[in-house]
């Protein structure tokens, strides 16, 4: 069995298929898919879907760094109402976006700073968004960090000193599609990291492991994942699956 622990099915972009999209993951072995949110606009879709299969999705809430604009104290008052008003799993999917625009960058740290904050209130983990900022969710974590702040680097890109601290400092590794990849190099980082610090994740609807690539990706692609994972730590898929699915039941707490 596994767990995506990122995805975001509840996006526009399986709303043709998504029942088709869910059957799929569950013959694949997947027993939880958890769904970071984006901003305000994705709330309802997010909870919705939430509601309708209780048993498979696990909701968390945030304001995604990309989302961060002039705008952003109105967007977190909307997240932390629903923050307040139900029951979520962690804070996500939040962090620092550098690649796209550097115009928000304090901002962007702000909203991180406030959101790590709920976290560390909630008691429960947060989902980070690291895109050339390194350096700077870092320089967050270290400012914020006390012994109730954990969570998971998402889609993890950094070279194996990087995921050394991020285990140094508690936090999980996220593996998803991008390990499969031929010449990412994120191979030869994963097979150095500890099976028991690492999270598998999809990142649906983008980053599709091969032999996907290119195409939509979905959870039921998280069997890709896993058996790269598995060849590189020279174990089976299913130890894969076991180990991983704990250390996503012991970080989000179902």
């Amino acid at each position: 069995m596994y767990v995506d622990t990122h995805s975001h099915i509840y996006s526009e972009e399986f709303s043709s298929d998504r029942s088709e999209v869910i059957v799929n993951a569950l013959k694949s072995g997947v027993s939880k898919i958890i769904l970071p949110n984006i901003d305000s606009s994705t709330i309802k879709p997010l909870l919705d879907l939430t509601v309708s299969n209780p048993g498979l999705f696990i909701p968390l809430i945030g304001l995604h760094p990309t989302s961060v604009k002039e705008d952003f104290h109105k967007e977190l008052e909307i997240i932390e109402y629903w923050l307040n008003k139900r029951k979520f799993s962690g804070i996500g999917e939040i962090g620092i976006d550098l690649y796209w625009d550097k115009t928000f960058i304090n901002e962007q740290i702000e909203a991180f700073q406030i959101q790590i904050g709920w976290a560390k209130r909630a008691g429960i983990p947060v989902v980070i968004h690291v895109r050339d900022s390194f350096p700077e969710v870092i320089e967050v974590i270290e400012q914020e960090k006390e012994e109730s702040l954990r969570g998971v680097f998402h889609s993890f890109t950094g070279t194996a000193d990087q995921a050394a601290h991020v285990i140094e400092l508690g936090f999980k590794i996220g593996v998803g599609g991008i390990v499969t990849f031929k010449n990412s190099g994120l191979d030869e980082v994963v097979q150095q990291i500890d099976l028991q610090h690492i999270l598998l994740e999809t990142d649906s609807p983008w980053l599709a492991p091969v032999p996907h690539r290119g195409r939509r990706n979905e959870s039921a692609y998280i069997t890709a994942i896993a058996t790269k994972v598995a060849l590189l730590h020279n174990i089976s898929t299913e130890e894969v699956g076991r180990v991983t699915t704990q250390n996503a039941k012991q970080l989000f707490g179902f």
